[in-house]
């Protein structure tokens, strides 16, 4: 096993992954920028290293700046997190040539699957059932138009490099969809370096529910159920739970055999998620692979019992996978908020002082926190501050007891998002399940502007 492992990331998913180390006896190495001198991360591991200044790029994308810290303190892993370095191939291939362990699969299969259009066609090839599009990067605006006429409207453009609803918009004819592609196409070159654009159509008040996969370095795969993922706000989750209120048993082991096809099929290694979108009436469509930890993974392991981090060190470690499919159980209902510094109704950044922090704690709930009560939120980074895991024998209860722990949830100092995951959880269509992706625009958007 690993002696020393250094975690490429900050914030919540970097004390979480120093958590699992510390309880497998590994020593953790933290990295930090300098507006996270005073994270909760860094004071958590048992060596730390300033990476660079403020920015990502002098810091947490500082590739040479990580390697030299990595070799200066003889870790013999690395561990990505989520965003970030994760989801790189050129990081993960230097770690190989390098000769220090990346935690998580191939480079080839993270390149494979960071472009949306040779993931759709590798997977069409799979015999995945995939949304009706191309699997080919789109010339021009012109082309869009002449494509989406062909697939029918409304379309999805989407960028085959994006992420986070970053050069994704949909479209309902002619004149949308060019405008779309010529700002979208700027937005995704500048954010990702690739501005490959794509189109697919629309499905109509979809779910989207995503299922965990682990698999060794031998091919063996297992699924681990799914994740319900519809409520989101510009295209970005915030509010997650397993099992999905929507599934029947048939459909989810449907999924979860089509998942593992899917992994299988590209040699997968380590822990990813295959996301779909789900219609109305069940069918399920591939929509994408990432090729790494999800922020959502706490729910899934509340629901199994399954350290997903430890999963991930073993597997990379060389380990063969501990679990069966049949042995896989799920007990309960778990719900996942994410805690963004945002204004509650516009969904734009709050970055300032905390000064307050108070939250009740309690068996049934779980804190995943990247600041502290005298933290300072800066604009530098993702705005998301905090994970609220709350657990119940089912939903009605799980539902129940996050409104409890949410109502005493208190964050002085800042705006945040929590009374906007208030009105989520006590909305009627919540409650009976109505969790489709357009919740948040059809439910509380248009309340918001009525008030």
């Amino acid at each position: 096993m690993f002696t020393k492992i250094l975690i490429a990331n900050r914030g919540e998913i970097a004390a979480r992954v120093i958590r699992t180390c510390k309880r497998m006896g590994i020593q953790t190495v933290a990295i930090y920028s300098e507006a996270d001198a005073d994270s909760p991360h860094v004071k958590m591991a048992d060596e730390s290293y300033l990476a660079g200044g403020n920015q990502v790029q002098e810091s947490y994308l500082n590739m040479d700046r990580i390697f030299e810290m990595i070799h200066e303190s003889g870790a013999e892993a690395v561990h990505p997190g989520y965003g970030l370095m994760s989801e790189n191939p050129d990081f993960a291939k230097r770690c190989q040539e390098e000769g220090i362990v990346f935690i998580g699969p191939s480079p080839d299969v993270i390149a494979r699957m960071g472009s949306k259009i040779e993931a759709r066609k590798t997977m069409k090839e799979a015999g995945v059932p995939v949304v009706p599009g191309i699997q080919y990067p789109l010339e021009d605006g012109d082309e869009a138009a002449r494509v989406a006429s062909e697939i029918g409207y409304p379309v999805m453009l989407k960028a085959s490099s994006g992420g986070g609803g970053i050069g994704m918009q949909l479209a309902h004819n002619e004149e949308e969809v060019k405008k779309a592609f010529e700002g979208n196409q700027k937005r995704a070159q500048t954010f990702f370096g690739d501005g490959a654009m794509y189109v697919e159509k629309s499905i109509p008040n979809p779910r989207h529910i995503e299922i965990q996969v682990l698999a060794d370095q031998a091919g063996e795969t297992v699924y681990l159920w799914e994740r319900e993922c519809s409520i989101q706000r510009r295209h970005q989750k915030v509010v997650e739970e397993a099992p999905s209120p929507f599934l029947d048993e048939a459909t989810r082991e449907r999924m979860g055999k089509a998942a593992v096809k899917a992994a299988k099929s590209i040699g997968y290694g380590n822990a990813g998620t295959i996301e779909f979108l789900v219609d109305e009436d069940k069918n399920f469509y591939f929509l994408e692979m990432n090729t790494r930890l999800q922020v959502e993974h706490p729910v899934t392991e509340e629901i199994t019992g399954i350290d997903l981090v430890e999963e991930q060190i073993r597997i990379a470690n060389g380990e063969a996978l501990r679990l069966e499919q049949s042995g896989i159980k799920r007990e309960g209902h778990a719900i996942e908020v994410r805690i963004y510094a945002e204004d509650p109704k516009t969904f734009f950044p709050s970055p300032g002082q905390i000064t307050q922090l108070d939250y009740p704690e309690g068996e049934h709930i779980r804190h995943e926190l990247a600041v502290h009560s005298e933290s300072k939120v800066t604009p530098f980074y993702d705005p998301m501050i905090a994970k609220l895991i709350v657990t119940g024998k089912d939903r009605d209860e799980g539902i129940e007891r996050l409104g409890d722990v949410l109502e005493k949830y208190i964050v002085e100092g800042i705006k945040t998002n929590i009374p906007m995951l208030r009105q989520v959880i006590q909305h009627p269509a919540f409650r009976e399940g109505k969790t489709t992706t357009d919740f948040v625009p059809k439910y509380l958007q248009g309340e918001h502007a009525k008030s």
